[in-house]
């Protein structure tokens, strides 16, 4: 189903004009003025023109050329059959693999031979439409970070396709795998996600944004986050100091230590001081202001995103932030970076109207431009404040990675431009103007598992450069990749070997302070080097297993989590349990003989249940979890059956 477009008016309407309120130009009757049932006028009523965007018109156009093409191939019968996995990859690389396309054999030796029935032409000249696909789902799960339609190879794509293909061999007649829409018998319900082309519409469910933008930059600074009807009655006496205590100290032991962007000293003076007294100058800063109310939104949703408690603390606060956005934006180009950055890590974990993959872009945009990714621009720096640019740099790095690598995409910095070293090891009170002084404590510092995560994410970069990359693997033979794929799983065992110790014990509740979230961390990052891609889509039997393995234990990992009430349930994790899934789906349909896939089958279905009921929980705060869980509930269906064959 295409959403529609509501035509957009050129000026702003009459009330929304009166009221300096943010009007979405909505033709006859804008959201604002709905909301409030009253009439809506614009200004120049008689010259008024209703327009859709070009990207809206152009995406028209090309659905209709891809339909008259699907026509036409429908009114011609298919009767050839492709037998390799190369085949296979090079659809899925031209884009041109379908739900809907034939049965395709794979023929290797790492898979067993399987006997085909012959395709009639009633099949081919009425393809099964599937309600449901892996393909389908990731895409619209992954892109729900971005406006943008492209996802490549790290995303898991490329291997949600090959899995749709290799489940075939779980249809008895190994004709398509058709997902069931609803393994309750409960009747549909409503759901954000619908299944739409993915080239000419996309309909992202958590990061919503205005299809008849023409620029990102309007979605950025046109501050569309805010509802029209907001009224800024919000003040920090109305909060209970002790409530403000609670989400500070949950924001520095959760964000804080991912993304060591604010100076915790620094904060919590000028916050005590404008919350004792309003007038005091720094309360009149509208970067002081911007930075009190994102923080309290950050811990406030991160919490919630724990707790799965209700978002509308949080969003009243990012709301309350983000009247100070464009003021606090002209307060000079670190203070903007701090800002956009501020809001990726609330994006994160809740919606915003401009979405994390411009935000992060945006802000690396900024950062270069300031040469923070060199290291002569530090030597001039009294030391103190040239680390807290550096912790924002790499705060912006990391940020970077996690996006840009869910969902397949270059890096929007760069390792080989990145000439200056990490922050230092060191608490703020040991960091001074002319130097940083030792620490006599045993325990390791406050920056210790902010340079450990920093330490996974450039091995993470590496995953995706030497891995997932198409211009290093063409230049690479299988031997090379090999090598590569080795020493980055030796790094990857090191890294979860010299995990920092003890954690320190802020929040019993932040997930990455307890060993389990490294555990996980370290089996996704397996799965993310071991899976099939297009250049690389044959896996030999130990390949296999390997991936298998970590598929298993990242699912567990993810339970053990949820049952410690330590797991962080944002779109991101969701990506990462689907892909864990999809992964182990793989592994037990695509075994190397018989006895092997048995033993697989009987593990993967108790993992894959486990999956399963970690997603229930998922579905309270994501309507696209359930449509996952129930294809994760037809595969091990299927696999349960093929088991007891």
């Amino acid at each position: 189903m295409m959403p529609e477009l509501a035509a957009k008016a050129e000026n702003s309407c009459k009330r929304c004009h009166r009221r300096k309120k943010r009007c979405d130009k909505g033709l006859p009757q804008c959201q604002s003025c709905k909301h409030a049932k009253v009439s809506c006028s614009f200004l120049d009523d008689e010259t008024q023109v209703a327009s859709y965007p070009v990207a809206y018109v152009r995406g028209l156009e090309r659905r209709v050329k891809e339909l008259e093409q699907q026509l036409a191939t429908s009114l011609t019968p298919q009767n050839s059959q492709v037998d390799s996995s190369s085949r296979i990859w090079e659809q899925i690389a031209s884009g041109n693999a379908t739900n809907t396309s034939p049965p395709v054999q794979i023929a290797d030796d790492s898979m067993p031979n399987f006997e085909m029935l012959p395709i009639s032409p009633t099949v081919l000249d009425h393809p099964v439409k599937m309600p449901d696909s892996l393909v389908e789902e990731l895409r619209l799960l992954s892109l729900e970070a971005a406006a943008e339609r492209y996802l490549g190879s790290s995303s898991g794509l490329s291997l949600a396709k090959l899995t749709q293909t290799v489940l075939q061999r779980l249809s008895p007649d190994q004709d398509g795998f058709v997902f069931d829409e609803e393994t309750d018998g409960a009747q549909p319900e409503t759901c954000d996600i619908e299944i739409l082309d993915p080239v000419s519409n996309l309909n992202p469910v958590f990061f919503d944004m205005d299809p008849s933008l023409t620029s990102p930059l309007n979605s950025l600074f046109g501050n569309p986050a805010i509802d029209d009807d907001f009224e800024d009655t919000l003040s920090l006496s109305l909060i209970d100091p002790a409530h403000i205590n609670y989400i500070l100290g949950f924001y520095f032991a959760h964000s804080h230590t991912l993304y060591p962007i604010i100076r915790k000293n620094d904060f919590e003076a000028v916050l005590r001081r404008v919350y004792s007294n309003p007038m005091d100058p720094l309360a009149q800063s509208p970067l002081w202001q911007f930075r009190i109310w994102m923080i309290l939104a950050i811990g406030s949703t991160t919490y919630c995103s724990v707790s799965l408690m209700d978002e509308s603390e949080p969003v009243q606060y990012f709301n309350k932030a983000m009247t100070y956005f464009e003021s606090a934006m002209g307060c000079g180009e670190l203070a903007g970076l701090e800002v956009l950055m501020l809001q990726v890590s609330y994006s994160f974990f809740n919606k915003v109207g401009p979405n994390t993959w411009f935000l992060v872009g945006v802000a690396a945009r900024m950062a270069t431009g300031m040469g923070l990714h060199t290291a002569e621009v530090y030597q001039s720096l009294a030391v103190d404040v040239a680390e807290q640019q550096k912790r924002i740099f790499f705060s912006l790095y990391m940020m970077d990675r996690v996006v840009s690598l869910a969902l397949g995409r270059p890096f929007a910095i760069q390792d080989s431009d990145i000439t200056v070293e990490s922050f230092a090891n060191a608490d703020d009170e040991n960091i001074k103007p002319d130097g940083i002084t030792p620490s006599d404590a045993l325990e390791p510092s406050t920056m210790a598992v902010p340079l450990h995560i920093l330490a996974l994410r450039k091995i993470a970069s590496e995953i995706g450069a030497l891995v997932h990359s198409a211009k290093f693997n063409e230049q690479q033979n299988q031997e090379a990749r090999n090598r590569n794929i080795q020493d980055l799983h030796k790094r990857l065992v090191d890294w979860r070997k010299n995990m920092p110790f003890p954690l320190p014990d802020l929040q019993s509740k932040v997930p990455h302070l307890c060993t389990s979230w490294f555990d996980l961390n370290y089996y996704t990052h397996i799965i993310m080097l071991y899976r099939p891609s297009p250049k690389c889509p044959n896996l030999d039997g130990s390949k296999m297993k390997i991936l298998a393995d970590a598929s298993s234990m990242a699912i567990r990992q993810a339970v053990n989590m949820h049952r410690q009430n330590r797991f962080a349930y944002n779109w991101l994790n969701l990506v990462a349990i689907f892909n864990s899934a999809l992964s182990l789906m793989y592994t037990s349909t695509a075994q190397a003989n018989e006895f092997c896939m048995v033993i697989s089958h009987a593990r993967a279905i108790s993992d894959l249940e486990l999956a399963v009921d970690l997603l229930c929980s998922f579905e309270e705060k994501f309507p696209s979890a359930k449509k996952i869980r129930n294809i994760i509930e037809t595969v091990t269906t299927k696999l349960r059956t093929a088991s007891s064959i």
